[in-house]
């Protein structure tokens, strides 16, 4: 298998240098980012809250457009192999690199401007969607493209994070660290309400190729804000500069600050954990959704809009409140009330109004919990080093998603699915709870996620060192010693 993703990785790659409108559009988008890189910035150009509002704006047009590519490729997906494992595996192909990478591309956030990488990761999203676009035109698209492309963009993706993360603290106030970061959350929010309405209508007209075009104009406007604005680089510190040497020492280093800090490691094992638990359901959305209602795609269109409807409502609620005042209960009480309020209430659901409710309410909380989470971060680390510590801090905290997203796609098609369909014990047992039919396996586990990610936010709160992280550890501009 290993053999066959890499012939398919060599060819893809062969397949982009040998398209000349694709060596066009790389040149001559290269050219333009150093040519900007060069050129002196304008005093007037928009800073501060006012610039970070304009960047926020681009990335929720650009990930509307994402979403909406993403939304008709998982119906292509789904329509041309009828297997929820198929449906893993580009997820897993679009969300990995970006994981594994993270601790270079931190490195590399530290060392050069955050604007010029904040650039570079919306291009390869851009320039994957255009190898996708040709190889649909042409009648070429097969399902390991879906993977090569996932892997390319998730590749530039690494250095997305960290970038974006760390420009937050030099642009903002430390008070308004919270909201700033509930408003990148209900970016996603936003854009998942937008896509898949959008997407569902437009692609009867429109079909593929034309949603993937959109896609790519918003990805050029998305470059076009960043290009726009000023985003200060922060002041170089002792600990910044002790930190510097090679690309791998300087790789390795978010390890070693994390690990010497009890807990924020132990913060750290809590997303973990959580991200295995919501990963084994949510890869299960879609397919579970048409399963249960025969590819109904209008419901999965107005379930997943749900998503984003809660995210948007929590962000709001995060912008107008600003989060507790000991942010670690925005951790880890958000993470109780998502996985029994939204993932369990899912599983539980047999109609579209408890999907929607499930779904409203799973993201809801998300802001409070991300929000919430980044400003404990961005409020303790250096600015400077950053890049690197928050680098590491996705590895740790996400490395378990993409195993999720596997054991759970296998779970649900050779497990749970034939255990609920073959009217033995298992289906005898929770048919009650979860109904019968195409789709219960796949309710099943996310009943079970939502229990076990409930049991992981409560255990943190058992734990003195992520239950008092916040008193545990000055801010970064506290008087007195940093902590390295």
């Amino acid at each position: 298998m290993a053999e066959a993703v890499c012939d398919s990785l060599t060819c893809f790659v062969k397949f982009l240098f040998s398209c000349h409108t694709f060596k066009t559009l790389c040149n001559t988008a290269m050219q333009g980012i150093l040519l900007f890189s060069m050129r002196r910035q304008p005093k007037r150009r928009p800073s501060g809250l006012l610039g970070f509002s304009i960047v926020w704006f681009g990335q929720l047009i650009s990930m509307t457009g994402t979403g909406m590519t993403r939304f008709a490729l998982t119906i292509w997906v789904w329509q041309e192999t009828g297997h929820a494992t198929a449906l893993a595996l580009v997820a897993v192909f679009s969300f990995a690199p970006a994981i594994v990478f993270s601790p270079i591309a931190g490195a590399i956030v530290d060392r050069v401007s955050r604007k010029r990488m904040m650039i570079v990761s919306d291009l390869g999203a851009g320039l994957a969607t255009v190898a996708l676009l040709i190889l649909y035109s042409t009648g070429h698209l097969q399902i390991w493209h879906l993977w090569a492309a996932g892997f390319f963009a998730s590749a530039f993706e690494s250095f997305q994070f960290p970038a974006y993360s760390a420009a937050i603290t030099t642009m903002v106030e430390k008070k308004q660290y919270t909201r700033a970061n509930a408003m990148l959350a209900m970016v996603e929010s936003a854009a998942s309400i937008i896509a898949p309405a959008s997407a569902g209508a437009l692609l009867p007209i429109l079909r593929i190729n034309g949603i993937m075009l959109i896609d790519i104009a918003t990805c050029l406007f998305a470059i076009g804000t960043l290009l726009f604005v000023i985003i200060p680089d922060p002041a170089e510190t002792a600990v910044g500069r002790a930190s510097r040497g090679s690309l791998l020492q300087e790789s390795v280093f978010g390890f070693r600050y994390i690990f010497s800090n009890s807990s924020l490691l132990g913060l750290l094992l809590i997303f973990f954990a959580t991200n295995l638990t919501f990963g084994f359901a949510m890869i299960l959305f879609a397919p579970m959704i048409l399963a249960r209602t025969a590819n109904n795609t209008v419901i999965l269109g107005t379930t997943e809009m749900m998503f984003g409807i809660g995210g948007v409502a929590g962000g709001l609620l995060i912008v107008g409140w600003g989060g507790f005042k000991r942010r670690v209960h925005g951790i880890l009480l958000g993470l109780i009330l998502m996985s029994i309020f939204g993932q369990v209430v899912i599983g539980l659901g047999q109609s579209i109004q408890v999907w929607g409710l499930g779904a409203f309410l799973a993201m809801f909380f998300m802001p409070l919990v991300n929000g919430s989470s980044q400003a404990i971060w961005q409020a303790k680390v250096l600015p400077d080093i950053q890049g690197k510590v928050f680098a590491t801090r996705r590895l740790i905290a996400q490395i378990s998603s993409p195993v999720a997203m596997i054991l759970g796609g296998r779970l649900a098609d050779a497990v749970f699915e034939p255990a609920m369909a073959s009217g033995g014990t298992v289906a005898q047992l929770f048919q009650p709870l979860v109904g019968s039919g195409s789709g219960a396996g796949m309710a099943l586990l996310f009943v079970l996620s939502g229990i076990l990610g409930a049991i992981v936010g409560l255990t943190g709160y058992l734990v003195p060192a992520v239950r008092q992280v916040e008193t545990r550890l000055p801010d970064y501009d506290a008087p007195g010693p940093t902590i390295v």
